[in-house]
C-alpha cells in the first residue's frame, strides 16, 4: 500500500544568522567593545608597570624631598645711627654695584661733631706741649740748682779752710798771751776778731748749700709735676684723636653705601623721613643663590656632600637644573628654631625630624636665568644616592 507522505505543517528549520554588527531593524553596523576594552585594560597594565617601575627606580636610587626652597644672601639695610633722611638714590627692584650709594642723611650734626672733636683735639695737643715744655724748664731748672750747689759747696769747703786757719791763729795767740805776754792784746783781738768773721762767712756758706740743695729739691718736684701733667695731656691727646674718629666713623655713617652686589627690594624709607638706628630701611639680595632641602631624618643615612642633585623649581615649570650637595646642617631643624621644642615635659609625641641639607646649583647652568631664580622660591629636590 503505497503511502503518500504528507507536507509538513511546520515550517522548516532555520539556523538563526549571526549578529555581524548589524542593528536590528536599523540595518546599521554595532560597535564591537571587546577587542576595545581589552587594548585599554592592556595598555593600563603596561601604565601601570612603567609606573611602578619608575618608581622603584626612583626609590632605589633617589632621595627626594618637596620642603625644599631657594636660599640667598638678603642684606636687611639699616642705619647706624639716627638721623633725618635727605635723599634716597635708589628705587625698587633697581641692581646696584657694591659701594653705590642708597641713601643719605643729613650730614650737618655729624660735621659740627667732627669739628668740636678737632678744636677739642687741638686744646690738648696745646697742653700737651705746654706740659713738654714746662718739662723742659724744670730740667733747667735742676741744672742751674746742682750747679749752684756745686759752687756752694766749694765756698763751704774754702770758709772752712779758713776757718781752721782763724781757729788756730786765735787759740796760739791765746796760749801765747796767756804765758807771759809774748803777744798783744791787740792781736788776740784781731785774731779774735777773724775768727769770729770766718766762722760767719762759714755759716753763711753752709746756708748757701743748702739753699741750693732745696732750688735743687724744688726743681725736680716741679719736673715731676711737669711729667704727671704732660701724660694728662697725653691721655687728653688720645681721647681726643679717639673722639675725632669716632665723630668721623659717624660722619661716614650718614652716607649708607651698598655692601654687595645685589638688587633692592621692600623699600620703606623716603626723603625727610627720621629714622633711628637699626631701623630697616629695604633689603639688598645678592644674585648667588643655592637651595636649601628639608630631609627627613630617615634619609639622611644615605645623603652627603658631594652627590647629585636633580632639582624643579615651581616658578620654572618643565625645566629640571642639576646640583651637588654642598653640606648637611649639624643639628635639625627644630633645634634652631626661636623656641626649641622641649620634650621633657612628660606629654611626649614622636615626630619625625627635618634636618637642612645645602645644595649648589650648577652655575653654568642657571647662568641664563638668574634673574628668575629668587630666594624663597619652592623647589623639589632628587638627590642621586646610588
Amino acid at each position: 500500500m503505497n503511502t503518500k507522505s504528507e507536507p509538513s505543517t511546520h515550517a522548516p528549520t532555520v539556523a538563526p544568522a549571526r549578529d555581524h554588527g548589524l542593528k536590528s531593524g536599523g540595518g546599521k553596523a554595532r560597535p564591537r567593545f571587546g577587542s576595545g576594552r581589552r587594548l585599554l585594560v592592556a595598555a593600563a597594565v603596561v601604565g601601570t608597570c612603567v609606573w611602578l617601575g619608575y618608581f622603584i627606580r626612583d626609590w632605589a636610587l633617589f632621595e627626594e624631598t618637596d620642603d625644599a626652597y631657594v636660599a640667598g644672601h638678603v642684606h636687611q639695610i639699616s642705619p647706624q645711627l639716627d638721623g633725618t633722611v635727605q635723599a634716597v638714590l635708589v628705587h625698587d627692584n633697581q641692581t646696584v654695584r657694591a659701594g653705590d650709594v642708597l641713601v643719605r642723611l643729613d650730614p650737618l650734626e655729624f660735621t659740627l661733631g667732627v669739628q668740636k672733636a678737632e678744636a677739642s683735639l687741638a686744646q690738648a695737643h696745646a697742653d700737651e706741649s705746654r706740659a713738654a715744655a714746662a718739662i723742659t724748664e724744670a730740667e733747667a731748672r735742676i741744672a742751674e740748682a746742682k750747679a749752684r750747689g756745686g759752687q756752694a759747696v766749694a765756698q763751704v769747703a774754702l770758709a772752712r779752710a779758713r776757718f781752721e786757719l782763724a781757729r788756730i791763729n786765735r787759740e796760739r795767740d791765746r796760749r801765747l798771751f796767756g804765758a807771759g805776754g809774748a803777744v798783744a792784746q791787740s792781736e788776740v783781738d784781731n785774731t779774735e776778731s777773724a775768727f769770729n768773721a770766718v766762722q760767719a762767712e762759714l755759716e753763711a756758706a753752709q746756708a748757701n748749700a743748702a739753699a741750693t740743695e732745696a732750688a735743687v729739691a724744688s726743681a725736680r718736684a716741679l719736673r715731676t709735676s711737669a711729667e704727671a701733667q704732660a701724660k694728662a695731656d697725653r691721655a687728653a691727646s688720645t681721647s681726643g684723636e679717639a673722639a675725632l674718629a669716632d665723630a668721623r666713623r659717624r660722619l661716614a655713617y650718614a652716607t649708607i653705601a651698598a655692601p654687595a652686589d645685589g638688587r633692592v627690594g621692600n623699600k620703606n624709607v623716603e626723603p625727610g623721613n627720621r629714622v633711628q638706628a637699626g631701623e630697616t630701611l629695604f633689603a639688598l639680595v645678592e644674585p648667588k643663590v643655592w637651595i636649601v632641602a628639608n630631609f627627613k631624618e630617615t634619609q639622611l643615612a644615605r645623603i652627603h656632600a658631594g652627590l647629585p642633585v636633580e632639582l624643579t623649581i615651581d616658578a620654572l615649570p618643565g625645566r629640571t637644573l642639576h646640583g651637588t650637595v654642598d653640606s648637611v646642617a649639624p643639628a635639625s631643624g627644630a633645634e634652631f628654631a626661636l623656641l626649641p621644642a622641649d620634650n621633657a615635659t612628660g606629654n611626649f609625641t614622636k615626630v619625625v625630624q627635618r634636618v637642612p641639607v645645602k645644595i649648589s646649583l650648577d652655575p653654568a647652568e642657571i647662568a641664563g636665568i638668574a634673574d628668575r631664580i629668587r630666594p624663597g622660591l619652592s623647589a623639589v629636590a632628587s638627590v642621586r644616592v646610588r
